[in-house]
């Protein structure tokens, strides 16, 4: 057990501050929100049998798995950011994320989202990279989990 308490702790430190807070909040909502689109069709997604159909037909396939793989990362990664609860690991899921989605739907089409280019899901990368080696700053679990004894 303490080394699973160790690699815990090791995993939430953070030396960061509010800049950190400021950020991850606001991305986790983000997140959080295009997940809830997918795994459960909220805020006017299309929910896993809508997402996956979509993912199928681009080439992601098992398109109801890969529909479940990305909104499941967004969604608890979006929470675990907006509550700074293993910040690192969360961020790295989400960059994984993005990178998918930059690569396999709006690089093509260019930058701009108004022709449904990459901007947006490369904000969001940046900001998951930025949180993945800065950690989750203060107010977080992160930070009372590093410091419990």
């Amino acid at each position: 057990m303490n080394k699973a308490m160790a690699l815990l702790k090791k995993l939430a430190a953070t030396e960061a501050g509010w800049g950190a807070l400021a950020l991850r909040v606001p991305v986790g909502i983000i997140f959080a929100a295009h997940g809830a689109q997918k795994l459960f069709g909220w805020f006017g997604g299309h929910g896993l049998a809508g997402t996956g159909g979509w993912m199928e037909s681009i080439g992601l396939v098992p398109g109801v798995l890969m529909a479940l793989l990305a909104g499941s990362a967004e969604f608890f990664g979006g929470i675990a950011l907006v509550i700074g609860l293993l910040t690192r690991p969360a961020a790295a899921v989400l960059a994984v994320t993005m990178l998918v989605a930059i690569f396999a739907v709006h690089f093509e089409n260019g930058l701009f989202m108004s022709n449904n280019g990459y901007e947006f899901g490369l904000a969001l990368l940046a900001a998951s990279v930025s949180l993945l080696f800065s950690g989750a700053g203060k107010a977080s679990v992160d930070a009372a989990l590093s410091r419990s004894h």
